[in-house]
């Protein structure tokens, strides 16, 4: 690997491991370029491991359904650009309204993201149940997504550890970073069994942009988002799509080998800074309840599982992709809205624009979050 470590600098050091980072890493060691990524876990299996691999236009926000359409395309392409065939499931998603108020805002949210190019219908009770049998509920209207789907997050990592591998790309696993130092001709990056030394650096890390970003001197609040997910035994087929409702408290999947995932962002406990946490029962019990509601045939399963994952979100749940300001060579990427679909496709932007390329769509930098910086601590990046 040291031909590609100029003077013992690496050219980029990926600091977070998750499929954002992951792909930023792969497409700039595609380049040519020397890359360590790093990460406190395995590749792909922090958050990016525990959400089961949904893909869905149905939980993406209205301005990034553009990027997720691109993202959902790249998925079905893994094997031209990953290496391996992951076996996309292209399911089709149902988003359902059960009262008046959720009708409305399906309708609107509807009307918003077809403008933006989703392939996305609203149908009455009666399509819906065509579409899908097993729905049960007092179902009012639906929406109808024909690319929603799945993909396995588990294969998702073996095949990102093969591609990096393979494009010798160093990787550091279960190596906490605890600092990160700006010095003349880059950045040091320091943690357990960690001292590196990269001209550029991309902080990729999840729910810990906040703590990371510190290390620069920036101020960016990101909320914990500590999403309940919960597996049920293997059942005989009850649904054929992916379930959400327009309320956003329901995600539902079954696999091809009969478990259902049940989620949709009901609440658990957790700290970010202890990486402790705990399932709220009354929470989960919601969630099941709500599910059984939506697919009755679910109540005649026994659930195997439940688990936390963590979520990060701006102020304006906007994504925060881009140059860090006033720190040269420094960028972060991170906080996508249901990012799981759009993953591949913002790390490959991200590696444009690091790589001098103009990326394809306009990518979302953080100075909109930012307060002004303090002059002394601007004139310090700035060296």
């Amino acid at each position: 690997m040291t031909d590609r470590i100029n003077g013992g600098r690496l050219d980029v050091a990926v600091v977070g491991g998750g499929l954002m980072g992951a792909t930023v890493a792969l497409f700039l060691a595609r380049a040519g370029l020397g890359v360590a990524l790093i990460d406190r876990g395995s590749i792909c299996r922090g958050a990016s491991g525990v959400n089961a691999g949904t893909l869905t236009l149905h939980m993406t926000r209205t301005a990034l359904i553009p990027y997720a359409m691109r993202g959902f395309e790249l998925w079905t392409m893994a094997r031209e650009w990953l290496g391996d065939d992951l076996g996309v499931v292209a399911t089709g998603g149902l988003c359902l309204a059960f009262t008046e108020d959720e009708a409305a805002l399906l309708e609107e949210r509807t009307v918003a993201r077809r403008a933006a190019g989703a392939p996305m219908e609203l149908v009455g009770p009666g399509r819906a149940r065509e579409i899908e049998p097993g729905l049960g509920g007092d179902v009012r209207l639906a929406a109808f997504c024909p690319i929603d789907g799945y993909v396995s997050a588990y294969l998702t990592g073996l095949a990102y550890r093969r591609a990096l591998t393979a494009e010798r790309v160093q990787l550091f696993e279960h190596r906490p970073v605890d600092a990160i130092e700006w010095e003349t001709g880059g950045f040091r990056v320091r943690g357990r069994g960690l001292d590196l030394r990269a001209t550029r650096i991309v902080l990729a890390g999840a729910v810990w942009l906040e703590p990371m970003l510190r290390w620069l001197g920036i101020e960016l609040t990101i909320k914990v988002l500590v999403n309940q997910l919960a597996v049920t035994e293997r059942l005989p087929r009850v649904m054929r799509t992916v379930i959400t409702i327009a309320s956003g408290l329901l995600s539902l999947k079954q696999f091809a080998n009969g478990t259902v995932l049940v989620g949709g962002g009901w609440q658990g406990k957790g700290d970010r800074a202890h990486d402790t946490g705990a399932l709220i029962p009354e929470n989960l019990l919601g969630n099941l309840r709500l599910a059984a509601y939506a697919v009755p045939a679910l109540r005649a399963g026994r659930l195997v599982r439940a688990w936390l994952g963590l979520e990060a979100e701006t102020a304006d749940a906007m994504p925060a992709i881009g140059q860090v300001p006033g720190t040269p060579g420094a960028f972060v990427i991170g906080s996508v809205h249901s990012g799981f679909t759009s993953g591949p496709y913002m790390g490959r932007l991200l590696a444009d624009q690091i790589l001098g390329r103009l990326p394809e769509r306009p990518l979302f930098p953080i100075d909109r979050l930012l307060k002004p910086a303090p002059e002394s601590a601007t004139e310090v990046h700035a060296r």
